[in-house]
């Protein structure tokens, strides 16, 4: 079944073609195609379009879809071109003439925006609940070791004296800007699109504070045109702030990764979380982290990915959109299942303690003993030369103790005040 047939068969190929994927991957919109389609029908009885017995029917047996969908036993089969096409067949099948009745007022265009839009609210708002999970489970990890001395690196070369506290808080508060890129992307996704119809309203006297009210938005997309051209915005800005969220993700990892080496040996992981090699026995490999950072990398490529599909679009509906799921619904699984994992792996690092009594850590110190001259009256030029000609030939002796006061700083982690800030964007 296809909304748009007129009678008319299309040739085989260019169906196949056409819908493609879109049955497997409209199977996450079905819930949201129901309760939009809810929100539609109530307001066609409003306004008069639809009897109030026909109202009733069609958002009793649209809820009973939902039902079926959670339940997971809702099926877009081959016969039908997508979802849209297999809920108005089930409710033309059931109701008649009043599931009939149900496209009146509205496209596939809108249909499948506010299907979006919703999916991608509810998206955000996992995506944020997670984030929020794993920036708990750092913090935690900072109060725990946020004495336990570690090496900094800068251009990989031995730099300044770090601290498991100032690594784990420094991924922790990286996640707030994560935060504040998905608020940003639940702004511009809260917004109602249905009854731009397709793309540019209807001759109906449609109600859309209605179903703004009705679907829970924050407020309209009130021009019938700029809610069509949100799509592909509205996907890009998530994909924006998801790639923000996997781009963290995957720098913690790298440093895993490495730090779990042994020519660093930071950290450890237990056995259950890590895999071997079929030929060497003493391997302990840190596979989910790798997959994670390979993951992680691959989602930040998606907002590029859809920025080349939408392109210089004009605006109206393009079927170049369609697209965008493929990439994008995908992209939100594995960011999820990323988030998970590290989550249950994350709690179960074990830091090694006493790193820096390795001589080799010595020149951590410089900085601190040349500052102690500074503080004793000498010149900062001629501090640091005399520091560098005791290395240079080999009289440094190392301080091996930090007295860093300032806010953020190795001694002054400030960590409520990290904890208030994720309070507040949260």
């Amino acid at each position: 079944m296809k909304l748009w047939e007129k009678g008319i068969a299309t040739d085989k190929q260019i169906e196949h073609f056409t819908v493609g994927n879109d049955r497997e991957l409209d199977l996450v919109l079905a819930k949201y195609d129901a309760l939009g389609s809810i929100a539609h029908a109530k307001m066609l009885g409003q306004i008069g379009l639809l009897t109030a017995e026909e109202t009733t029917s069609l958002v009793t047996a649209l809820e009973e879809i939902i039902k079926e969908v959670e339940a997971g036993k809702f099926e877009i089969e081959d016969s039908f071109e997508d979802v849209h096409s297999k809920i108005e067949y089930l409710l033309t099948i059931k109701l008649g003439d009043a599931g009939k009745k149900i496209h009146t007022a509205r496209s596939r265009n809108d249909q499948v925006l506010v299907d979006v839009h919703l999916y991608l609210k509810d998206v955000v708002k996992e995506l944020k609940e997670q984030v929020k999970v794993l920036f708990d489970l750092l913090m935690e990890s900072a109060d725990k070791h946020q004495n336990v001395l570690l090496p900094g690196y800068t251009h990989l070369q031995i730099a300044m004296p770090s601290s498991f506290g100032m690594w784990f808080s420094a991924y922790a508060e990286s996640l707030i800007d994560d935060i504040t890129m998905l608020n940003a992307a639940l702004k511009v996704v809260d917004q109602n699109p249905l009854g731009s119809a397709a793309g540019y309203g209807s001759s109906f006297p449609i109600n859309r504070t209605f179903t703004t009210q009705e679907l829970q938005f924050e407020t309209l997309k009130f021009n019938a045109v700029a809610a069509q051209m949100s799509r592909g915005k509205a996907e890009k800005t998530v994909a924006f702030a998801m790639s923000s969220v996997a781009a963290t993700l995957a720098k913690f990892s790298m440093d895993v990764c490495l730090y779990m080496s042994q020519n660093f040996d930071f950290i450890s992981l237990p056995s259950h979380l890590t895999t071997g090699s079929s030929i060497m026995p003493h391997k302990k490999n840190p596979d989910v982290f790798e997959l994670i950072r390979g993951k992680c990398n691959k989602i930040q490529a998606l907002p590029y990915e859809i920025t080349l599909i939408t392109n210089n679009l004009p605006s109206g509906y393009h079927r170049d959109l369609q697209l965008l799921k493929e990439g994008l619904f995908p992209a939100i699984q594995n960011l999820k299942a990323c988030l998970d994992i590290a989550i249950f792996a994350i709690k179960d690092i074990t830091v090694k303690e006493h790193i820096l009594d390795d001589k080799k850590y010595d020149y951590l110190f410089t900085v601190d003993s040349l500052n102690e001259m500074v503080v004793a009256g000498i010149p900062f030029r001629d501090a640091y030369k005399t520091v560098a000609e005791k290395l240079e030939n080999g009289t440094f002796q190392s301080p091996k103790a930090t007295k860093h006061t300032h806010e953020g700083s190795i001694n002054n982690l400030c960590l409520d005040a990290i904890k208030d800030k994720m309070k507040r964007s949260f």
